[in-house]
C-alpha cells in the first residue's frame, strides 16, 4: 500500500468531496500548497539519481484539460480522467517523457465533472463509444489511494449508452468484484513473462498475482483484454513469450479463454530513458540495444522493422495455436 513521503497539492482541491477525504485519509503527511499541479519549479530542479524518491509524493490537483482524443484500437475516444503517473518503475515506461514533470502519481479531484463529460458524450452517439480511462495511468493503482473505480463505475451506469476501458499491471481488484457494472466496463491486463517484469517492470505485480486478477474479474462478468506488453526482445525473448502464452493457456479459467481479447505492443524507448535508468539502475541490464533499435523521432527508438515484422509473425502463430477462437485486436 502507497504511502506518500510528501503531498502537493492545490488549494482548490479543498472544495471537492474528493480533494477533502484524501487530505483527511492523510492528515499525518506533510504537505505542501502549490500553485500548479503541472509545474512545481522544486521536482524541475531535481537530478535523474532522484528519480525514486520523487515517485514517493503524491500530487493532487484538479484537472484542466478534458480534450477527447480519438483512438482506433480498443476504444474510440482517450480521455483524461482521474490521475496521471503510476507509483510504480517500469523502465520504459512512456511517462518517462520528462521525468520531473509526468511520472510521478498525480490525482485529478474533479471526478465528476470529467464523468459528466463522458456520459454526455456517450448518450448523445447513434452507436455505443468506448472510452479509454487510463491511457497515462493505472486505475487499479489509483483506486488503492482515491477508492475511484467503485465511485466511476457505480456512477457510469447512469449511462444509457457506451463502454469505459483502462488496462492493468496490478492485482488490487477485490473491491470492485461484487459491484453492479452491467457490462459496461472492460479491464484490460498487461503481462509480460516473469523474467522481464522482475527486471523491468519494478513495483507491479507479479505474473500468478495478474493471471489471478483476471480470473477473479472474468468471474465477475467483467469484459477482458489481455496486452501482451511492452514486447521486450531480450536474447532469448521467443522462448519466455512462448512460455507465457503456455502458461496463460494452463492457468486461464475457461471462462476467460471462451472471448478474451488480445493485443500485442512492441517496445519502444527513448533517450531520456536511457539517462534515468543510468543513474537510478547502474546495476540493471540495458534496454537499449542499437544493433536491432532505430529512431522513432528526436530522441526515441524501435525495433527495426524486420525484427518486429517477425515478431509479429511469431506472436500470431503462437496465439492462433494455444488461443485459436479469440482475437487479436493489433500487433504494434
Amino acid at each position: 500500500m502507497f504511502t506518500p513521503k510528501t503531498i502537493y497539492y492545490e488549494k482548490s482541491i479543498e472544495k471537492y468531496e474528493l480533494g477533502k477525504k484524501l487530505l483527511e485519509k492523510y492528515a499525518n503527511v506533510p504537505k505542501r500548497i502549490i500553485e500548479n499541479h503541472n509545474n512545481i519549479e522544486e521536482m524541475r530542479k531535481k537530478d535523474n539519481k532522484e528519480f525514486l524518491t520523487m515517485k514517493q509524493n503524491l500530487i493532487i490537483g484538479i484537472r484542466k484539460t478534458h480534450k477527447f482524443v480519438e483512438n482506433h484500437k480498443t476504444s474510440d475516444f482517450l480521455v483524461p480522467y482521474t490521475s496521471s503517473g503510476c507509483t510504480a518503475s517500469c523502465m520504459y515506461c512512456y511517462l518517462v517523457c520528462n521525468y520531473n514533470k509526468c511520472a510521478y502519481l498525480r490525482i485529478f479531484v474533479n471526478r465528476e465533472e470529467m464523468l459528466e463529460k463522458i456520459i454526455k458524450v456517450a448518450n448523445k452517439s447513434e452507436k455505443n463509444l468506448t472510452f479509454e480511462i487510463g491511457s497515462n495511468s493505472d486505475l487499479i493503482l489509483e483506486n488503492t489511494i482515491t477508492e475511484n473505480l467503485p465511485w466511476t463505475i457505480k456512477n457510469f451506469n447512469n449511462s444509457s449508452k457506451g463502454f469505459l476501458t483502462f488496462p492493468t499491471k496490478f492485482e488490487m481488484v477485490d473491491n470492485i468484484l461484487d459491484i453492479d457494472h452491467k457490462g459496461k466496463i472492460i479491464i484490460r491486463m498487461s503481462i509480460n513473462p516473469n523474467d522481464i517484469i522482475n527486471q523491468f517492470e519494478i513495483g507491479t505485480s507479479k505474473l500468478q498475482g495478474r493471471i489471478e486478477a483476471i480470473n477473479k474479474l472474468k468471474e465477475a462478468g467483467y469484459k477482458i483484454g489481455i496486452i501482451i506488453a511492452p514486447v521486450i526482445m531480450v536474447e532469448n525473448w521467443k522462448t519466455l513469450y512462448l512460455d507465457l502464452i503456455k502458461i496463460l493457456d494452463s492457468k486461464l479459467s475457461t471462462k476467460v479463454k471462451k472471448d478474451v481479447f488480445f493485443e500485442v505492443i512492441f517496445m519502444t524507448y527513448s533517450f531520456i530513458h536511457t539517462k534515468i535508468n543510468e543513474a537510478v539502475f547502474p546495476n540493471a541490464n540495458i534496454l537499449f540495444n542499437k544493433e536491432i533499435m532505430t529512431g522513432r523521432g528526436k530522441g526515441k527508438y524501435m525495433y527495426k522493422k524486420d525484427l518486429r515484422r517477425d515478431g509479429e509473425i511469431f506472436f500470431r502463430g503462437a496465439l492462433q495455436k494455444y488461443f485459436p477462437n479469440n482475437r487479436i485486436m493489433y500487433i504494434v
